[in-house]
C-alpha cells in the first residue's frame, strides 16, 4: 500500500504528516516506529495524521519516534492549520482543531495563499501535582528539591496537555542531556514520563532552552514545553505575566504570551518536500 505524506517542520521539531480525510492510516504506532527513523525511514520526531472532527474544523493525532501517542504538539499543530489552509481542505484563517487535550485555536497569518506563520491559543496551564501528573505531595511544584542520579536540581512542573517539568539553570549549552534526559523523563515521580526543559534566563523575557521529549530524546523544538517554560518563568519571577516571551530554541524561536487563563504562542510552519511511502 502506497500512502501520500508531507514533510513539514516548526523551528525544526519535524514530522511525518499523513493526510487522513478520506481515509484511515493503520496501525500508527508501528508507522511512526519505523518512519521516523532518520537512517532506515523517512526521519522525523514521530508522525501525524490529519483527521476528521464532529467537533472541530479536523482532529490531529500524533505520535512519537517511539510510538507512543502523544495528546498534544504545539510545533505540529502549527503544522496541521498549515496543510488544511494550503491544500483547500478548511479555507479558514481562524480554525479549531480537536486534539487529545482538548480542541484548539488556530490563527493563521497568510500571504496570498501561503501561510507565513500561526498563533496557537495553547489553553490553560494545569498547575496541579496530581494532575500534571506527578507523585509530589504537593498541591503545586513550584521551585521544588528534585534529586536526580544523586544531584539535587530546583524543578517546577507544569501540563500544557503534556507534562512538564521545567529547570532553571545558569548555562544550558554543555548540558549532557543525553545523559540526564532519560534519568529525568523516567524518573520514578513522574508516572507517566516528563518532558524535560532545561532553561536558561538570558534577560527578562528572553529564555534559552533545551528540551528532552519523552518517547524521542532532544528535539529541536517543543511548543507546549516553550508554553510550560514561560508559565514556569513567571510563576519563578523571570518573566511577566502578558509580556511577548522570546524562547530560543535549537530550531528557532518561539513567542509566547502567559496572560493568566490560557497562553498564546506564535511560530512558523515550514514544508520540507512531499513524497510517497510504500507501507
Amino acid at each position: 500500500m502506497k500512502r501520500s505524506f508531507v514533510k513539514m517542520q516548526g523551528c525544526g521539531n519535524d514530522y511525518i504528516y499523513f493526510d487522513c480525510l478520506e481515509e484511515e492510516l493503520p496501525q500508527p504506532e508501528k508507522w511512526s516506529r519505523k518512519l521516523s527513523d532518520r537512517h532506515f525511514g523517512i526521519g522525523g520526531d514521530g508522525i501525524v495524521l490529519i483527521c476528521p472532527s464532529e467537533t472541530a474544523d479536523a482532529k490531529m493525532r500524533m505520535f512519537n519516534a517511539d510510538g507512543s501517542e502523544g495528546k498534544m504538539c504545539g510545533n505540529a499543530i502549527r503544522c496541521v492549520g498549515k496543510y488544511l489552509y494550503e491544500s483547500g481542505a478548511v479555507p479558514k484563517k481562524d480554525m479549531w482543531i480537536e486534539t487529545l487535550s482538548g480542541i484548539k485555536r488556530l490563527i493563521l497569518t497568510t500571504s496570498g495563499s501561503q501561510v507565513l506563520s500561526v498563533t496557537v491559543d495553547m489553553g490553560s496551564p494545569i498547575l496541579g501535582a496530581s494532575e500534571i501528573p506527578t507523585l509530589f505531595n504537593l498541591d503545586t511544584v513550584l521551585d521544588h528539591p528534585l534529586k536526580v542520579n544523586g544531584q539535587e536540581y530546583r524543578v517546577t512542573c507544569v501540563s500544557m496537555g503534556n507534562p512538564h517539568c521545567v529547570v532553571f539553570l545558569n548555562e544550558v549549552e554543555s548540558l549532557p542531556i543525553v545523559t540526564i534526559g532519560p534519568q529525568f523523563e523516567n524518573h520514578s515521580m513522574f508516572p507517566e514520563r516528563i518532558n524535560t526543559e532545561f532553561i536558561h534566563v538570558i534577560r527578562r523575557n528572553e529564555l534559552r532552552m533545551r528540551v528532552w521529549e519523552r518517547g524521542s530524546g532532544e528535539t529541536w523544538a517543543c511548543g507546549t514545553g516553550a508554553c510550560a517554560a514561560v508559565v514556569a518563568a513567571v510563576l519563578n519571577g523571570y518573566c511577566d505575566e502578558g509580556a511577548d516571551v522570546t524562547v530560543h530554541l535549537n530550531g528557532g524561536d518561539l513567542i509566547i504570551r502567559d496572560v493568566g487563563e490560557t497562553v498564546w504562542m506564535t511560530g512558523a510552519a515550514v514544508k520540507v518536500f512531499e513524497g510517497t511511502v510504500e507501507l
